[in-house]
């Protein structure tokens, strides 16, 4: 399995921006997504972006234009670059790697068994 961690959560206030950070084991498959969830408490999680390696990439309706996925080094570094925050933001950001498979939208509803995930990096944003 991918290992994956997070990191560059922490808090912010409403209007600014923040960059995470999810550093890959490599992701050997010719093709993968690497996505974004989130998770607030006492909410499920949900799918923020994702990036194939080519870099064809997918967003949810809520962060469409205010987050940017990119990866830094193919197969070992990604990022999400989260501007105009809000406090509806604030949440437990995950990545998770789907080697072998392209990024779809019905992935961001509902994941997949079979994903790699992280452990987590956590986003406040204050009003």
């Amino acid at each position: 399995q991918v290992q994956l961690v997070e990191s560059g959560g922490g808090w912010v206030q409403a209007g600014g921006s923040l960059r995470l950070s999810c550093e890959a084991s490599e992701l050997r498959a010719n093709f993968y997504c690497l996505y974004w969830f989130r998770q607030a408490p006492g909410q499920e999680r949900e799918g923020v972006a994702g990036i194939e390696q080519h870099g064809r990439d997918i967003y949810s309706d809520s962060v469409k234009g205010r987050f940017s996925i990119s990866q830094g080094v193919r197969g070992k570094l990604f990022y999400l670059d989260m501007n105009d925050l809000k406090p509806a933001d604030t949440a437990t950001y995950y990545c998770a790697a789907d080697p072998g498979y392209g990024c779809y939208y019905s992935a961001l509803e509902k994941p997949e068994w079979r994903y790699s995930w992280g452990q987590g990096t956590k986003v406040t944003v204050s009003s």
